[in-house]
């Protein structure tokens, strides 16, 4: 892998280059994104040069799409005239289903990869990237069938992720929509729905670190999520009816001594989580 196409150089496409960079990538990273985007990214030290989309993937080896959904989507149905055979493009994409599918009907001359680096921060653009963002966080891959991670640019391309420290994780593109409604998209909504719940609420100023730590995600753009939210719906609507769900058993049993369990079980979980990000 010589050169690599980051297209989208905001906060997760100027990780994924200062990543490349820090694993010892000696190759040229070209950006593709808005004037301001890269103007951030090449301060950053995250691609060397700038340049339009047809220029960029002329030569890649490697093409990263880490744009917002429906621009990947965009950008899927127009690369195939411009990528050489024998590249990979991969993507960044928070729902796979409808990248994968629209992948599978418009990339012909080279291998597509979906891709979803369970990565990130509630700040955005080049100025926020790190380099260390992907470290010991899962890497989900959604190939079409297994025998796709066996090509040799699908091989190169999981040896630099296991390079920049990422854990690699094969999902079917459904069961990871699935999944990401529940560990991903409802924590999304439980922080904004708590911040509107109490956007015009007075006395907030009297509050403790929790309000902080359960809002976090709250400070996240909707221009992100929008397109996520979009693309996994039904996903996210049975996730939360079950939130809901839990939110009423503890509404009906407030005075009563089964909330007990519900501590108990909430806290398994997040010992679990803890756990898992200190090994």
């Amino acid at each position: 892998m010589k050169t690599v196409a980051i297209v989208g150089t905001g906060l997760i496409g100027s990780s994924f280059g200062l990543a490349l960079r820090a694993a010892g990538f000696d190759g040229e990273i070209v950006g593709v994104s808005s004037e301001r985007a890269l103007a951030g990214a090449l301060a950053a030290g995250a691609i060397d040069r700038g340049a339009p989309l047809g220029d960029a993937l002329v030569g890649a080896d490697l093409v990263f799409l880490s744009q917002t959904i429906g621009r990947i989507l965009d950008t899927i149905r127009h690369v195939n005239l411009m990528v050489k055979p024998g590249a990979l493009v991969t993507d960044a994409g928070s729902t796979k289903c409808e990248i994968v599918d629209v992948a599978r009907q418009s990339i012909t001359r080279c291998q597509f990869l979906g891709g979803h680096p369970m990565a990130g921060k509630e700040t955005r653009g080049p100025e926020s990237a790190d380099a260390a963002l992907f470290q010991g966080r899962p890497w989900v891959l959604t190939p079409d069938e297994p025998s796709e991670l066996d090509t040799e640019a699908a091989t190169e391309f999981a040896d630099w992720l296991e390079r920049i420290g990422a854990r690699q994780v094969v999902l079917d593109p459904l069961e990871h929509d699935r999944l990401v409604a529940m560990t991903s998209h409802l924590p999304q909504l439980a922080s904004t729905a708590l911040g509107a719940t109490l956007a015009d609420t007075r006395g907030t100023e009297v509050s403790g670190s929790g309000l902080i730590d359960m809002t976090r995600l709250a400070l996240s753009s909707y221009e992100l999520w929008r397109d996520i939210l979009a693309t996994n719906a039904e996903a996210i609507e049975r996730a939360l009816s079950l939130y809901i769900q839990e939110l009423e058993h503890i509404r009906e049993n407030l005075r009563t001594r089964q909330l007990q369990e519900e501590f108990e079980r909430g806290a398994r979980l997040a010992e679990k989580l803890r756990r898992a990000r200190q090994d």
